[in-house]
């Protein structure tokens, strides 16, 4: 093997810079040649590939987004789109290539695999849902970004004795809602994997203005509930004067923290070596701070899971 190539796929997250940086040098001192694809599976079809050099990944391992770009595909979920996407990797003779992104990306990669075409996968997304790896490259930064906006809020809140519900991403898994709220000490937090009971919340935010408390914090998956319906409903039942601040793609920008930056050169590199020793269709991921890989098929059947122990901790703590 002498020639691979990366591309970035699906929704951008701090660290992918790290992770190409890591992939492109790694590969370089094993005397491999890096080709660039550029917008993901989109940049594959239309055959925007280019060469890497180790110039090329300087000064990017603290900047967020991704230097290759990203972009959706709907042609490449097509056998078509699959056979043209091989077929224009081999016509620029690259023999394996490594795809990060998410769920979505990682499927794309298990359809070259099928035909023939080694691939690896690296987790990169910050809702933290690829099974198979205990943290995605990207999430630690997001939830970062969520804490310090949630302590933002919390000055306002407590200012003007408001219950505040802020609504983060997270449409089928709630990591980012647990971790943030568990960290930031909310008295509720929605999560897609739990169901709410709306009169056992109200009876909480109560029992808290009963007993002196000034304002209330409540962290929504997008997953779970429409943050500005479901703070409607919280002012409407209880009262209380309530604002609805919905975090959106700030969530996805800002530069990578270091545990982003290390997991993804980690994983990363570990890529490269899975390629170089005739690996395909297989994913790395972290587990007990070890560097794993497993079978991508195996991987996606493997049902996303939150820490419910966190879960019912948060509960405890915020009575």
């Amino acid at each position: 093997m002498k020639n691979i190539g990366i591309l970035t796929s699906g929704g951008d997250s701090p660290g992918m810079n790290a992770a190409i940086r890591a992939v492109v040098r790694k590969a370089i001192y094993h005397d491999l040649r890096v080709w660039g694809i550029n917008y993901g599976y989109a940049g594959l079809l239309g055959n925007d590939i280019h060469p890497l050099e180790i110039g090329d990944v300087g000064d990017i391992i603290h900047r967020g987004g991704t230097k290759l770009y990203t972009a959706r595909c709907e042609e490449f979920k097509t056998k078509e789109g699959q056979a043209k996407a091989v077929e224009n990797l081999e016509a620029a003779g690259i023999e394996a290539l490594i795809v990060v992104g998410g769920d979505g990306s990682f499927r794309g990669a298990q359809e070259l695999t099928k035909l023939g075409y080694p691939t690896i996968g690296v987790p990169g997304t910050i809702d933290n849902d690829v099974p198979g790896t205990e943290f995605t490259i990207g999430f630690d930064t997001a939830l970062n970004t969520v804490i310090d906006a949630i302590d933002k809020i919390r000055d306002t809140a407590t200012s003007h004795e408001r219950t505040y519900v802020i609504e983060v991403m997270g449409r089928d898994a709630g990591d980012l809602a647990l971790w943030s709220g568990l960290a930031d000490g909310a008295e509720t937090i929605l999560i897609p994997e739990q169901p709410h009971d709306m009169e056992d919340i109200v009876h909480r935010l109560k029992r808290g203005s009963k007993r002196g408390k000034k304002h209330s914090i409540i962290i929504v998956a997008e997953g779970a509930a429409n943050g500005v319906e479901f703070g409607r409903e919280v002012q409407e039942k209880t009262g209380f004067e309530t604002r609805v601040t919905v975090l959106g793609h700030i969530q996805r920008g800002g530069s990578p923290t270091a545990f982003d930056r290390v997991l993804a050169s980690r994983l990363a590199a570990r890529a490269v070596e899975l390629l170089i020793d005739g690996n395909a269709g297989r994913m790395v991921g972290i587990v007990n701070n070890q560097i794993i890989h497993k079978p991508i098929d195996e991987a996606l059947q493997e049902p996303h899971r939150v820490d419910e122990t966190m879960y019912h901790l948060s509960q405890e703590l915020s009575i």
